[in-house]
């Protein structure tokens, strides 16, 4: 009876599979590792509406996967990469979206002897509020302390763990006594699986901008290359015809010649105060800073001509009373 049921379950997971492979054009491939069912449980809330989250053992993976080949033969890309504890995330919507959701899934965790840190811990100077009584133990991990009110305190900062490297049994025992928790576990994304292509989850971080800013980067060789070989493209022609007018503008203002289209910047070579004044009168910000200048322009100038014509009169009344008295 147990066997029956345990064939009928399979028969059941292989359906599932293929039909969310069917479904949903997306998925992610994500390790498992570390988490336990009250999170995976909070995880599968979190995506509702989202994502589906589906496990599974590899072997069963591995023979749905391959039962699938026939109508859906992109599914092959898939079987390397079903080893060790991984999942399927299958989504519709934004898959950055889903990933961030699963980003924000994730629960702090003690360091673990024997555990494999995914990122560098390191201590930062505190007091630790242990007794003198554990001074050996921190000499042994080679960390400056002093004893201040009858408590341990770390000098400096201390790079406890590197990334990468297996947890040793003393610091994961220091770690704990400071209550420190410096690593978090939850579903990590190892492949993007969309519509029969198969990606590291890096290229999501690639927005339209950046590829835009690569495509604008890209041309701007291209024209720079063509324009140093002396070789037209089609993005280095609008320089080397701008290149070619500044020339007979150049030339035209040398040489009595001249055209229609260089009129304009003739007549700001020759007189250049003019076209500032112009460019002045034409901004708007300009406008009242420059009427405001020649407020006060005219009204410096009219207590001068006052004080002038004040002169003159004195000037006259002194020399010519004098003369015709």
């Amino acid at each position: 009876m147990v066997r029956e049921d345990r064939t009928a379950w399979k028969a059941s997971y292989f359906i599932k599979l293929g039909e969310l492979f069917d479904e949903y054009p997306k998925a992610f491939i994500v390790g498992v590792d570390n988490v336990g069912s009250k999170q995976m449980q909070q995880i599968r809330i979190s995506l509702r509406g989202h994502a589906v989250v589906l496990n599974g053992k590899n072997t069963m993976i591995r023979k749905a996967l391959r039962a699938q080949l026939e109508k859906n033969p992109q599914l092959e890309k898939l079987l390397p990469h079903i080893k060790e504890n991984i999942a399927f995330v299958f989504a519709k919507s934004d898959l950055s979206e889903v990933r961030n959701l699963l980003t924000q899934n994730k629960v702090a965790a003690p360091a673990k002897a024997g555990a494999i840190a995914p990122i560098d811990v390191k201590v930062q100077p505190q007091n630790t509020g242990l007794g003198p009584e554990k001074t050996s133990f921190f000499q042994a991990l080679q960390i400056p302390t002093k004893i201040a009110k009858g408590t341990i305190e770390i000098l400096t900062e201390v790079h406890l763990i590197k990334q990468n490297d297996k947890v040793g049994a003393s610091e994961a025992t220091l770690l704990n006594m400071l209550k420190i928790y410096p690593f978090s576990y939850g579903l990590v994304i190892r492949q993007v699986y969309d519509n029969g292509s198969l990606y590291e989850p890096a290229i999501l971080d690639i927005t339209s901008d950046v590829l835009r800013g690569r495509v604008m980067e890209g041309i701007s060789h291209i024209a720079a290359l063509s324009l140093g070989m002396g070789y037209p493209t089609k993005v280095s022609a609008p320089h080397s015809i701008l290149n070619g007018f500044k020339n007979l503008v150049a030339l035209a203002a040398e040489t009595d010649l001249s055209f229609s289209q260089a009129e304009k910047m003739l007549a700001i070579l020759k007189d250049p105060a003019a076209f500032a004044a112009a460019q002045a009168a034409s901004t708007p910000k300009a406008a009242p800073a420059a009427a405001a200048a020649a407020g006060k322009d005219a009204k410096a100038a009219a207590p001068a001509k006052e004080e002038k014509k004040e002169e003159s009169d004195d000037e006259g009344d002194l020399f010519g009373g004098g003369l015709f008295d």
